[in-house]
């Protein structure tokens, strides 16, 4: 498939993204009308023909997420009622990720609710990255492909001049995700246990892993209230850590988290532009992740292999 018979189009939630993987692949993005009226409602309309073509909706379900689904479904239906050939869903932070299972009693499969309305809404096929929960992907009876911002991560790292390092996960979850970081970079691992005390509240029980005289990396796939984060990092500096760090696929910051980052307990947050994020005085290294996005679209357009693009020093 040719480039001219692809259509990138934008929601509202990350159009800077959007612009840089069209930038990346050479083509303009999309004419189309995203609009609110006065009542809340959203309005879409496509201003050119796509009749036929290989379309792709970029749109990050971050805040305020129910605005910006809604958004991507009326998109996606707009595009299938224009009769695209085919539409990807592009979600680079995929949201309500974290209900992705029922561990109380009369609460909901929101993950899964949310995989559902792509699909009714007529998606084909959805391009993601950094899913909270693997097993989202076994939500969609349609093709996932899912892209991880380790690859991106990596080329940043390498070019800091740390000494002894250490990849820590800040909860029990993320070991799967700390041993990869720490194969990928040739680093310890540790963990921490922690406990949730409300929903912007974490309290950290114990440690596992020896910090001391190390610098530490922190690696999570997203962060909204830097709760874990802040608290994971005290405990590493308790246990005498020389210097922490935090590599978070999706920033999802609120004042909450910009008044703990201020704090000065976490050296420096590297994160991506899955996401807007605003710096506010604190060192947030901002990684771009249009070029993998892009890199994935154009493979897909193509019906070409997108393994490639997992790989890191040639594994």
């Amino acid at each position: 498939m040719h480039n001219d018979e692809l259509k990138i189009f934008s929601g509202s939630s990350n159009r800077p993204l959007a612009e840089e993987i069209c930038r990346v692949i050479g083509i303009p993005l999309g004419e189309a009308v995203v609009k609110s009226f006065p009542d809340g409602e959203t309005f879409v309309k496509i201003n050119e023909n796509i009749r036929g073509r290989d379309v792709f909706i970029i749109q990050s379900t971050c805040t305020p997420a129910n605005h910006h689904i809604m958004e991507l479904l009326i998109m996606i239906d707009a595009a299938r009622r224009a009769s695209a050939q085919r539409i990807t869903a592009v979600l680079p932070f995929y949201g309500y990720a974290r209900q992705d299972r029922k561990d109380q009693p009369r609460v909901p499969i929101t993950a899964k609710l949310v995989a559902n309305l792509l699909v009714a809404a007529g998606a084909n096929r959805v391009l993601t990255m950094d899913l909270h929960a693997q097993q989202i992907q076994g939500f969609f009876d349609i093709p996932v492909d899912h892209l991880y911002s380790s690859p991106v991560f990596y080329q940043y790292l390498k070019s800091l001049n740390t000494g002894k390092l250490v990849v820590v996960s800040p909860d029990q979850g993320g070991v799967k995700m700390a041993a990869a970081y720490a194969d990928m970079i040739g680093a310890g691992i540790g963990f921490i246990a922690k406990r949730r005390t409300d929903a912007a509240t974490v309290e950290a029980i114990n440690m596992v892993g020896e910090v001391a005289g190390c610098e530490v990396l922190l690696v999570d796939d997203m962060t909204e209230t830097a709760g874990t984060l802040t608290t994971a990092a005290k405990l590493c500096k308790k246990n005498g850590a020389i210097s922490v760090r935090a590599a978070v696929s999706h920033a999802l910051l609120n004042e909450i988290a910009y008044e703990r980052l201020r704090e000065g307990v976490l050296d420096e947050l590297i994160t991506t532009n899955s996401v807007p994020v605003a710096t506010r005085g604190f060192p947030i290294k901002v990684m771009d992740v249009g070029e993998l996005l892009a890199q994935a679209i154009l493979r897909i357009s193509r019906n070409e292999s997108v393994t490639s693009l997992f790989r890191i020093k040639g594994f």
